[in-house]
């Protein structure tokens, strides 16, 4: 038994990374004298990057420069990976949702390299069922491939997902799917309520401490012990 599936968000969600992806995609486009704001760069992030920079520098950019940029970008935030930490309680979270009977998969937008270096952070790679990046996907968030890909994978249709930002609640709508979003991306609780999220915590400790008043509540006699 247990409860539904828990489809994850990484970055932003469990590992605190968005500011350095930001950062990554400025100097990206700054090295090739394309001066994109910082804010802008942020607002997006959570989209895939097959589409961020057509999204922020127009359609020009994205067809001229787009692979070069996307590129450019995987290394300097490799750069900073070795800065990029783990959220408090976001290994917790996991083991909890294990716990009670939750089927758990991560679903990122990162390649697969980025991916497999938050996986060890999180030490979750013999906790969770499954996970999917942007490698297994034709397109990224706010398209619904990747959540799509997960529901695969856990093998069932009743899920919830975690994240962080607009662009997760859309990518997950479009499969009929709530969103359950963590202020840990940048963005305003109301502007996550606004874009559809079921409902907005301030951490994972306080999403993990709630569970039963969300739609990852294990039915009454389905919680593993």
């Amino acid at each position: 038994m247990g409860g539904p599936a828990a489809i994850l968000d990484v970055d932003g969600t469990l590992v605190d990374s968005n500011y350095h992806h930001t950062m990554a995609w400025y100097r990206a486009f700054h090295e090739r004298d394309i001066v994109v704001p910082i804010w802008r760069i942020h607002r997006h992030m959570g989209m895939g990057g097959d589409k961020l920079v057509g999204a922020v520098a127009g359609d020009q950019v994205e067809a001229r420069l787009g692979d070069r940029l996307r590129a450019r970008w995987e290394q300097l935030y490799g750069e900073l990976i070795d800065e990029i930490e783990p959220f408090a309680g976001a290994r917790d979270l996991i083991v909890e949702l294990k716990r009670r009977g939750n089927p758990v998969v991560l679903a990122s937008s990162s390649i697969k390299e980025h991916f497999d270096h938050s996986l060890e952070l999180l030490q979750a790679g013999d906790l969770v069922d499954a996970w999917t990046t942007k490698d297994d996907v034709d397109a990224s968030k706010p398209d619904p491939d990747l959540v799509r890909a997960a529901l695969d994978k856990a093998g069932r249709t009743d899920a919830t997902m975690v994240g962080d930002s607009p662009w997760d609640v859309e990518a997950a709508a479009r499969v009929n799917v709530g969103t359950i979003c963590i202020l840990t991306g940048g963005f305003s609780a109301a502007e996550l309520r606004d874009s559809g999220a079921i409902a907005v915590y301030e951490s994972l400790e306080q999403l993990c401490a709630s569970l039963d008043e969300t739609p990852l509540a294990v039915p009454a006699g389905g919680l593993a012990r």
